[in-house]
């Protein structure tokens, strides 16, 4: 089946483009401006694919619910919360492929997808909450599935996390776009103390109306947890208790959520 790579300009019109079958890469000869965007089109939605929009950044296992994903390239403010060197100079490789079948039955971080977006609706995994902190970039929920564990600041990239804007209701959603299967998740929680305070408690609410609770620490550890394995098309993050120290800032720096497809 054939894939194809495309760099858009804010008017749509079409700088570079490459097609082939299976396994595609496009090399854009030019830097990127305000308004650029990559885009991926496939042959038949519902497919796994390995893409890898920006060389400087980790190949994404994908599930593809979609022909065409759009991703405008980060600019301005939203730039902070990606590595300097992403999206920079006047050369870009971009590849995408489909996913062999071992790769698609292989039990992983189900959660992972670096070049998640707010924008995303068909690329996925996908995360959304329900509060960000001031909107900024470095604190969006997408920031919790890029694969980057530096817990140790906050802020601008790598200390970019999931910021809950000081609210105790605060929940994090992430969507597979399929059905899965799990029994693993992994918390990350930011430990840049004693700026942060961090959660003793959490709960996961998957969609089959199933949750666990599970306790958190003081930690810059990765905590895990593990559970009897269901079968869900998303989970939810929520009931996050905070500690009763004196800052009011705990954070997710990120989370993992292992298991296979269902």
């Amino acid at each position: 089946m054939s894939l194809t790579l495309k760099i858009e300009n804010g008017e749509s019109e079409i700088l570079a483009r490459n097609t082939k079958e299976d396994n595609v890469c496009l090399v854009y000869k030019a830097a990127y401006n305000p308004g650029d965007a990559i885009v991926l089109e496939v042959e038949k939605a519902n497919v796994y694919l390995f893409v890898q929009f920006e060389d400087s950044m980790t190949p994404a296992f994908i599930y593809m619910a979609g022909l065409s994903h759009k991703m405008l390239i980060p600019f301005f403010e939203k730039r902070v919360s990606y590595s300097p060197k992403s999206f920079a100079g006047e050369i870009h490789l971009l590849t995408a492929r489909y996913a062999e079948e071992k790769e698609i039955a292989a039990y992983k971080n189900l959660a992972l997808n670096p070049f998640d977006c707010h924008e995303n609706k068909c690329l996925f995994p996908h995360s959304s909450a329900n509060a960000e902190t001031r909107g900024e970039a470095v604190f969006a929920a997408r920031n919790a599935i890029d694969g980057i564990y530096a817990n140790s600041g906050h802020g601008i990239w790598p200390y970019q996390s999931w910021g809950i804007n000081l609210d105790p209701d605060a929940e994090m959603k992430i969507a597979f776009g399929r059905p899965v299967k799990t029994n693993k998740a992994v918390l990350v929680t930011r430990a840049d103390f004693p700026h942060d305070s961090w959660w003793t408690e959490a709960t996961l609410l998957f969609s089959d109306g199933s949750f666990v609770c599970f306790p958190l620490r003081k930690t810059a550890e990765p905590q895990a947890v593990e559970f009897a394995s269901r079968e869900c098309e998303w989970v939810v993050l929520k009931k996050l208790i905070k500690a009763g120290d004196e800052s009011p800032f705990p954070a997710l720096s990120q989370i993992e959520v292992w298991g296979t497809e269902a």
